[in-house]
């Protein structure tokens, strides 16, 4: 028995029973295949839910506002993939008359579409023979063949794209991808792999070499980089002040409070001499909120004021007045607020 023979009909065997493995609607899979980028199944399929029951096709998506994805999309994190599933979804009603294109090359042309995605939707949906290299496949890859480079540079990449065009099973694409995926998933996790599970182990040398532990090989991680945010949260006549974020920077056009963000970790006498410089000197400070993101860490603290008169500047920097509930149900917001609301509100009931 071949390996692609023997990791299918242990797929077979073994699978999740997942929705979106049970349809060959193309939105249906783009859209599971962007929500779990980079996102567990668990944390993933509600999301999955939501979007379909609020937007069952392509069309009712393309005609979203972004402000509606971004709230659907909110706490999944890597707000960019709601920005441009919004896009993919307006080009594809707009261009393709509703029908995602077959051929691989023109679907990575879509935007928010790469290799991985493009692979994925070529072969669940019109079974080509294009297969896909995810994190959990790259993982199966680099044991199975002992790949020395690392999995996240250049070369690592180009040299596991190849393996997996060499090695995928061209007759059976679509249960190939969806059984490799599913291996890495549960079976070649990346910390203590079943192995005594594999259907691969016969043909893996990192098992052959009792080497698993040392593949697959990284990159050293950027460094993280610190930032600290001092949110205002002021209110007048039972409303809030908020803002939307525009830069070019994390949760772009998601909205929060007003914002004094700082090169360092500041002193209670240097936060109160900013603040008294904008004309806040009664307030309360929450406790300390991290949040991680890829790439940055942030420590966040919650200033809350209460405004003795509505501010005379808010039309000019285009701060939005509302209620704490209408700003949670109709805006788009980092999680890290979300957090501290919950907190505060339960502090003040």
């Amino acid at each position: 028995m071949s390996f692609q023979s023997a990791l299918i009909k242990w797929y077979q065997k073994n699978k999740r029973d997942l929705p979106f493995r049970e349809t060959k609607d193309a939105y249906k899979i783009w859209l599971s295949e962007i929500i779990l980028q980079q996102t567990r199944v668990e944390q993933g399929l509600p999301y999955y839910y939501k979007f379909t029951e609020q937007y069952p096709d392509v069309y009712s998506l393309a005609a979203a506002s972004e402000g509606e994805v971004l709230k659907l999309w909110q706490g999944l994190g890597y707000y960019s993939r709601g920005r441009n599933l919004l896009a993919t979804a307006r080009e594809v009603a707009e261009k393709y008359d509703g029908v995602f294109p077959k051929q691989y090359s023109e679907l990575i042309k879509l935007k928010g579409i790469g290799p991985y995605t493009a692979a994925a939707i070529a072969s669940f949906v019109f079974n080509q023979p294009v297969f896909v290299v995810d994190g959990n496949v790259n993982r199966v890859l680099a044991r199975m063949f002992e790949v020395k480079q690392a999995v996240n540079s250049t070369e690592g990449k180009k040299i596991l794209e190849q393996i997996a065009n060499e090695c995928g099973d061209r007759k059976r694409p679509a249960l190939y991808n969806y059984a490799m995926m599913e291996l890495g998933a549960l079976v070649c996790t990346p910390a203590n792999p079943a192995c005594h599970q594999c259907p691969l182990q016969p043909y893996c040398m990192a098992y052959a070499h009792q080497t698993q532990k040392s593949f697959p090989v990284k990159e050293q991680k950027k460094k993280i980089k610190q930032r600290w945010f001092y949110y205002l949260m002021l209110k007048h006549d039972d409303k809030i002040y908020i803002q939307q974020r525009r830069e070019n920077d994390i949760w772009k056009n998601l909205y929060e409070f007003p914002l004094i963000e700082t090169k360092e970790k500041i002193s209670d006498k240097q936060l109160q001499k900013e603040l008294k410089e904008i004309g806040i000197r009664d307030y309360t400070i929450s406790k300390t909120y991290s949040h991680q993101l890829t790439h940055r860490k942030i420590e966040a603290h919650f200033i809350v004021s209460v405004l003795k008169r509505k501010l005379k500047k808010a039309e000019e920097e285009k701060l939005y007045k509302v209620t704490i509930k209408e700003f949670q149900k109709k805006y788009a917001h980092p999680r890290l607020i979300e957090k501290f609301l919950t907190d505060y509100l339960k502090s003040n009931q």
